[in-house]
């Protein structure tokens, strides 16, 4: 998820002696299929393989030359294309193209190469601004799916809503498969105009345009409300999310809250070890928040660290743009009936995905990989991709609703929540 966003679980992966030893494997890749294209004799010899050249031998292990042939195309189209392309042809292009077409091959929006401008962009949704249009989006059924706007933002003057369908930017068609390049064409330099082309429920496609602005990223707000009700409000799981709504918390707590509602309406997500310091405010300690399985069938449970909220009467607000670490958040809250979910289903993204870059991990020229790793579960096993979590009070938000300017008072989701927190001190 996103705006002009993608927030997901990162986590930092080998170490310098991996780096060195995969730099040395590529070298030697390199040189391996340069031998095999041009035809150089070979010798098995157990597990190794000897290739002769004008100067000598290059001894190889066999799983590395298996490997290299099951490539061997790649290179091939290369040469041909130097050979017969009446245009011109980079290298760099090249490269990036085939691994680009690798990753979408897989179908999945949220494992993608990124080149370094792409991956500088990315990492600006966790340094508190950029400048962009102030839209959170995601993926589903290979749409890229507005969640919310920011206030004050481009898109939320513009009247964009949650549920529009990013057709095109700047008249260049985008799919889910091409999240990130929709998110790149978004963002840029402030002042200058976009234009996104949008399909909404119900209406023909519409042009909107904006221009780029500064775009502030604040996760957390909160206030008192009436009967001693706290109130604070998510927008995504940054990396100072927690210590802010921890901040948060404990003001209002200082003023005599009595019940709290948290909205999560629109989260689109964030950092795994930020929604479980946020969680562990109202889960007992030393109890399971989520679990997450890889493809080895490795399990790692996340588990509560332990809060100053445990006991406290709580109502979550969730509705169709809740994503990702926000659904882990109320798919805890729900397994402990430690609170009350409502509004609507959540989006239903229950994968994790990790952030390769650096020299650490073979990423040496500011390029990364972000990668889906493993599913994430519920403190009960349930794993909600593509299903989401249904509130235990279900409560509608009208689309006419949605195309005005937000007005708390005629807000159903929020008139509900504010019922039930104020039953829970009764």
């Amino acid at each position: 998820m996103s705006d002009e966003n993608k927030f997901n679980s990162f986590k930092t992966v080998g170490n310098d002696s991996e780096g060195f030893k995969a730099r040395k494997k590529k070298l030697i890749i390199w040189v391996v299929m340069l031998l095999i294209i041009t035809n150089c004799i070979t010798l098995f010899v157990s597990n190794q393989i000897s290739l002769g050249t004008p100067n000598g031998k290059v001894i190889i292990a066999r799983d590395d030359y298996e490997q290299v042939l099951k490539f061997r195309k790649l290179f091939v189209v290369r040469n041909k294309l130097y050979q017969y392309y009446d245009g011109k042809i980079s290298d760099d292009v090249l490269v990036e193209g085939a691994i680009k077409g690798m990753t979408n091959s897989l179908n999945d929006p949220y494992t993608v190469f990124m080149n370094k401008k792409e991956y500088t962009d990315f990492n600006t949704t966790t340094v508190g601004a950029y400048t962009g249009l102030g839209l959170q989006v995601g993926v589903k059924d290979d749409n890229i799916v507005v969640i919310s706007t920011f206030d004050d933002s481009p898109a939320k003057k513009a009247g964009i809503i949650s549920g529009d369908i990013i057709k095109k930017v700047n008249s260049t068609e985008v799919t889910g498969k091409e999240l990130e390049k929709a998110v790149a064409m978004m963002k840029g330099k402030e002042g200058e105009a976009v234009t996104l082309t949008l399909s909404r429920k119900g209406k023909a496609n519409l042009n909107v345009n904006m221009k780029r602005a500064t775009i502030d990223l604040v996760t957390v707000k909160g206030e008192m409300l009436a009967n001693k009700i706290g109130y604070i409000q998510l927008t995504m799981f940054d990396e100072h999310t927690a210590a802010n709504f921890n901040k948060k918390l404990e003001e209002l707590q200082s003023k005599g809250m009595k019940s709290l509602i948290v909205d999560e309406r629109g989260n689109p997500g964030g950092l795994l070890d930020q929604v479980v310091d946020l969680t562990s405010n109202f889960v007992p300690k030393g109890k399971n928040i989520v679990y997450t399985i890889d493809k080895n069938k490795k399990k790692i449970e996340y588990k509560s660290k332990g809060g100053i909220a445990i006991g406290m009467p709580l109502t979550v607000l969730t509705d169709s743009g809740s994503a990702s670490a926000s659904e882990i958040f109320a798919g805890a809250i729900r397994d402990y009936k430690v609170g009350t979910l409502v509004g609507e289903k959540t989006f239903g993204k229950g994968i994790v995905q990790t952030m390769l870059s650096g020299s650490n991990s073979g990423f040496d020229d500011g390029t990364a990989l972000k990668v889906t790793i493993s599913k994430y579960y519920t403190p009960n096993g349930e794993n909600i991709q593509h299903i989401g979590i249904k509130p235990g009070v279900a409560v509608v938000y009208p689309q006419a609703l949605k195309e005005k300017v937000y007005n708390r008072a005629l807000d159903p989701q929020f008139k509900k929540a504010l019922e039930i927190a104020t039953d829970k001190i009764k």
